[in-house]
């Protein structure tokens, strides 16, 4: 048949066979397969970069772990003014989570924690300090660091009777409070010369001058008249439950963060110890609204370590009685509970494990110790071994201990005349820093009042 003049002609078309439709099929889907491939890689690598951007330009979405907090010792390294300053290394984030469980009680009581919008990278030092109260002996001390495992100086920023540096918060000026006795930026400079780390200690809730200026903040009894505590001194003591007071200590470890003060030291971060001038018992409200002691403390400490550690990278540590390494009552009545405080997200613990500190005839460890001053190894080592269940829990700080540096003769002599102290020299303290690191542990401070320490290796051989 002829086609019509509208109809094409159209030649004849072979027929495919079965096995070329099959090849055409299989060629189809692997291009089909291999696009989808690609389209889905090119996607992953779109939402990665994204996500990058995102976090390198809001840093506070980067948390870590407590656990991942780097350990290290800091390293020198020349400033451009030539002078030797501590810059640590490595660096992680710190953690914006808390490992305590939430107080509905503390929260009802203070309001919700602070929060830091942008947390700064925080290193953990290896530390091995001395006390030096006021910078005393700053010279001797230097050559004595020079020479042996000392790394870090714990000098005063604020004690008991006032602020000790040339501090210009106006809370202590408005008391009169402020000593001026060093500057504090000369002595930083001068430690950071010499690779020495600075530690800033200041006494809390023990401040006498602050209650007698400003009675509203000083522990009252149920009636709201001042306390007075026999074991204090007789003085009134600050109260741990006003905010107030926790805003004054605060506010000064900053302006000594902002000085170059590398880490803050709380003392006194506890409630006082035995009876009242009066016989009266403090009254802080009524228990089925008030937090406890411990939640107290912890609270000002997680307070303290947000506008400190966090914001400004520098670690925070709190100073406790080695007794609540033993004592769980102990430490609820001093408002220092040793299996919590850890907890807190500070950097580390301090423990003050000074043998003399000890009664006589006192069980540590399932081992007595008649004269617990003799003992300056087993007395450390003891306590360390009954707080180790509780500091073993995974994000607890560091623990720290303070060691006797200082012979406590007055501490007299027993029935038959025989001195219940001994003479602490360079044996004795390397006794106890031997006894921190059999307890598993390295970093420690001494404590002599004086600031003068005898020379050695202080290495614990």
């Amino acid at each position: 048949m002829k086609p019509s003049e509208n109809q094409p002609y159209l030649p004849p078309q072979k027929k495919l066979t079965k096995k070329t439709k099959h090849k055409i099929i299989l060629y189809l889907r692997i291009f089909i397969l291999v696009m989808l491939v690609l389209i889905l890689g090119l996607s992953v690598l779109l939402i990665g970069r994204a996500l990058s951007s995102a976090f390198a330009s809001n840093p506070s979405k980067q948390t870590t772990s407590h656990t991942d907090i780097a350990t290290s010792t800091p390293s020198p390294v020349e400033s451009t003014s030539g002078a030797v300053s501590v810059t640590p290394s490595p660096t992680t984030m710190p953690t914006t989570a808390e490992l305590l469980p939430v107080s509905a009680l503390a929260d009802s009581f203070f309001g919700p924690l602070p929060t830091s919008e942008s947390p700064v990278a925080v290193v953990h030092h290896d530390i091995h300090a001395i006390y030096l109260g006021q910078a005393a002996y700053l010279d001797t001390n230097i050559e004595l660091a020079k020479n042996s495992e000392i790394n870090a100086f714990v000098i005063d920023l604020k004690e008991s009777n006032g602020v000790l540096f040339n501090s210009t918060n106006a809370l202590a000026s408005d008391i009169g409070v402020i000593t001026s006795s060093y500057d504090l930026k000369k002595v930083i400079q001068k430690c950071h010369d010499n690779n020495i780390l600075v530690i800033g200690r200041i006494v809390c809730f023990k401040d006498p001058e602050l209650a007698k200026q400003k009675p509203e903040f000083s522990i009252k009894d149920a009636q709201g008249n001042p306390l007075y505590f026999k074991n204090e001194g007789s003085n009134s003591f600050v109260n741990p439950y006003d905010t107030r007071t926790w805003d004054y200590n605060i506010d000064i470890a900053i302006e000594a963060v902002q000085a170059g003060v590398d880490e803050i030291q709380f003392d006194y971060v506890r409630f006082p110890t035995g009876g009242t001038t009066t016989g009266e018992k403090p009254y802080f409200g009524d228990p089925a609204t008030t937090p406890s002691k411990a939640e107290v403390i912890n609270r000002f400490l997680q307070t303290a370590r947000i506008r400190i550690q966090d914001e400004y990278g520098v670690p925070v540590m709190a100073d406790v009685f080695a007794i609540t390494l033993s004592s769980a009552s102990d430490g609820a009545s001093l408002g220092q509970d040793w299996a919590s405080v850890g907890l807190t997200g500070i950097d580390s613990v301090c423990p003050m494990i000074y043998p003399s500190h000890y009664a006589l005839n006192t069980s540590l460890n399932g081992q007595n110790f008649s004269k617990p001053d003799f003992s300056p190894h087993d007395v450390v080592y003891d306590a360390l071994i009954m707080g180790s269940d509780e500091d073993s829990v995974a994000g607890f700080a560091t623990v720290r201990p303070y060691l006797q540096a200082f012979t406590a003769s007055y501490i007299g002599k027993d029935d038959a005349g025989n001195p219940n102290w001994m003479t602490y020299g360079y044996d004795q303290i390397n006794a106890q820093i031997k006894a921190v690191q059999d307890a598993g542990l390295n970093e420690w401070i001494l404590w002599n009042p004086a600031a003068k320490y005898p020379t050695g290796a202080y290495d614990g051989k």
